[in-house]
């Protein structure tokens, strides 16, 4: 695998879909896109995103999974195998909170929480 930069997307947890779409698209005078979701659990709204270029795409979010307000905010971050890093949560102190999982044509990813009871992702294209 080619090194590449540490966060690969990220997820940003709405509770208004609308009214956050608005926000961001007034503050940063920028439409945002629907986006399908394979796992049929969340409504998302993509920030404009080449991923052939560098930085990190990522979207508003409406789940169940996920609040908003102070911790909403959820980075995954790019790895060769998201199962293989999952493995090492817990024995490193953390929590897996969802085992690999495929989001459709944009690969797998896993959710985990950290020792500061944080969550975030791993994201793989295997």
């Amino acid at each position: 695998m080619n090194p590449s930069n540490a966060i690969g997307w990220f997820d940003i947890y709405v509770n208004d879909m609308t009214r956050a779409v608005s926000f961001y698209e007034q503050v940063l005078q920028k439409k945002l896109a629907p986006i399908g979701d394979p796992t049929g659990e969340t409504q998302m709204m993509s920030f404009a995103t080449d991923m052939g270029t560098y930085g990190a795409g990522g979207a508003l979010v409406k789940s169940a999974q996920g609040r908003p307000g102070p911790g909403g905010t959820l980075i995954y971050f790019s790895v060769e195998d998201c199962a293989q890093e999952a493995a090492r949560v817990a024995p490193c102190g953390g929590k897996l909170i969802r085992p690999k999982f495929s989001i459709g044509e944009f690969g797998w990813v896993a959710l985990c929480e950290d020792t500061e009871g944080n969550l975030f992702g791993l994201s793989s294209v295997k």
